[in-house]
């Protein structure tokens, strides 16, 4: 039964008593495991997190509180119902004897009923309640498990909710959400919803609790693990967050180290990857819900790489870990230096390749110099310099360096653990910056990489722009885009369309170098 009619009568007549809204959480036995006090407005529910039983179930709890003036269930009673996944919610009025009135009932829907995920049940007496109770509960979460996309068997890979919100007009976010899910793709985790909110983000919960309420809803019909934030969270944030949800809260930066962390090959490579997870988290570690909430990235999406078993430390650890492997990356960076100034001494050009993730560079540097270096069409497949020599005519050659790509709201800690790999591009004779030319956002990525370069003193180093994909974008428009960058078209696969870049290398390497030398 959803509560006992003497239960009920002992709460009405000391709510009546005290004025107070009071309220039971009850447990599936029938136990009651919290009493709440309220004042004549509201009750106050507790951190409920060690009762929940999954991202997909029903926390177990049903919360059964008074309402002084007879009311029905409101939308307090509706966020409460919604956001910490109760079995259900009841208010029963008061009367002026301080015998119970009217008992409001509402449970989650497993399928949306329009703009509702909850049913709420007509008005009944206390005498009238039914012992079906339990019954409800268990065809509720059969119905939820029903509902729910299978997951083909042996696919391990984290389902999540994509989340954005921001003031942008609708063309700029549907934009930002489609790189959100390539970067999902890549980190190999699997989309199975998109949210977007245009807003102001909420300086506690991101999003309106209204929204929220949904999404965390259909997280449970769609067997969804994870939130992923489309910005970087605040802790202040995902210290809210957690706790009105067990469901993982990550954010654009996780996602992008977790990418990072997964490539990770070299031993430099690794320590920069931890490096960086390390300086993520540090900020995060001072409130306690705070480092509940980002325990859960150890495992899984969030939580993989070297650094996935030192993610659960103090402060002081943190911070001596981070020293340690500081050290670390300057000696690193002290041998590339002393291989650098060994090619610098044979007088041998060195070409670094730059551009936004994913536009084809690795692809390049293999056709250029008949190199195997992994390319992959995911975003970050290189995080370390890969230098090949190429040779052209006249017993000609240059060293050519291909980097990690650069992508819109790169955290800073990655820019700043991985110095020692982005120095290259500073004793670099001339930058190639490959452009996707195919990309509906060219124009954006074009300028994301300029403010990159510019952010890092580069700005004024000889630049050549290279179009790359040119096979897939039509002749008409290719042409206004080569003389809009002042670029030059290729096919990264197909080695024939080479000829104007290679002309276009050695003129601006030999000589225009040599003008520039004479003037």
């Amino acid at each position: 039964m959803l509560i006992s009619p003497e239960l009920a009568r002992s709460l009405t007549e000391l709510s009546l008593e005290t004025q107070r809204q009071l309220g039971l959480l009850i447990d599936r036995r029938g136990r009651v495991r919290e009493v709440v006090v309220g004042d004549a407005r509201s009750v106050f529910l507790p951190d409920l997190s060690d009762y929940r039983r999954g991202f997909d179930r029903l926390c177990g709890l049903r919360l059964v509180h008074t309402h002084l003036k007879g009311e029905p269930l409101n939308e307090d009673d509706f966020t409460d119902l919604s956001l910490l996944r109760l079995d259900a919610v009841t208010a029963i009025g008061v009367q002026e004897d301080g015998l119970p009135g009217n008992v409001f009932t509402a449970h989650l829907l497993p399928a949306a009923n329009g703009s509702r995920s909850w049913e709420a049940l007509p008005p009944l007496q206390v005498h009238e309640l039914e012992d079906d109770f339990l019954e409800l509960v268990t065809s509720l979460e059969d119905e939820f498990s029903r509902v729910r996309a299978p997951r083909p068997a042996g696919d391990l890979r984290d389902r999540v909710i994509l989340i954005h919100v921001g003031p942008e007009a609708a063309p700029v976010a549907e934009d930002s959400m489609a790189e959100l899910e390539e970067l999902s793709r890549s980190a190999g985790i699997v989309s199975v919803h998109r949210v977007s909110q245009r807003r102001q983000p909420d300086p506690r919960t991101v999003m309106g609790k209204g929204k929220l309420q949904g999404v965390i809803i259909e997280a449970m019909r769609l067997g969804a693990e994870a939130l992923v934030f489309d910005l970087n969270l605040a802790p202040t944030q995902v210290q809210s967050l957690a706790k009105l949800t067990d469901l993982k809260i990550l954010d654009r930066s996780q996602v992008i180290l977790d990418i990072f962390a997964q490539h990770a090959q070299t031993r430099e490579g690794k320590i920069q990857v931890e490096l960086a997870q390390l300086r993520y988290l540090l900020p995060r570690l001072g409130a306690q819900q705070a480092a509940r909430a980002y325990s859960r990235l150890t495992g899984g999406i969030g939580g993989r790489g070297p650094g996935e078993t030192k993610l659960e430390i103090d402060r002081r650890r943190a911070q001596s870990r981070i020293a340690q492997l500081e050290r670390e990356v300057g000696k690193l960076g002290e041998r590339r230096d002393l291989r650098r100034r060994q090619r610098d001494r044979k007088g041998v050009p060195i070409v670094s390749i730059v551009g936004y993730t994913n536009a084809g560079k690795s692809t390049l540097l293999n056709q250029l110099t008949q190199s195997d270096v992994p390319a992959e069409n995911a975003l970050f497949a290189t995080l370390n310099p890969v230098s090949r020599r190429l040779r052209f005519p006249r017993e000609r050659e240059i060293i050519i360096t291909d980097t990690v790509g650069f992508i819109r709201d790169l955290p800073d800690e990655l820019l700043a653990a991985f110095r020692t790999t982005l120095e290259e591009l500073q004793h670099a004779d001339l930058l190639v910056h490959v452009v996707d030319a195919s990309s509906p956002d060219i124009e954006e990525k074009f300028e994301v990489v300029k403010n990159t370069l510019r952010e890092l003193g580069l700005h004024s180093k000889p630049q050549i722009c290279v179009l790359n994909k040119s096979d897939l974008c039509d002749a008409g428009e290719l042409a206004n885009i080569e003389v809009r960058y002042d670029g030059v078209a290729v096919s990264a696969l197909h080695r024939n369309t080479f000829a104007p870049l290679m002309e276009r290398l050695e003129s601006t390497l030999w000589i225009d170098a040599g003008v520039r030398l004479a003037t």
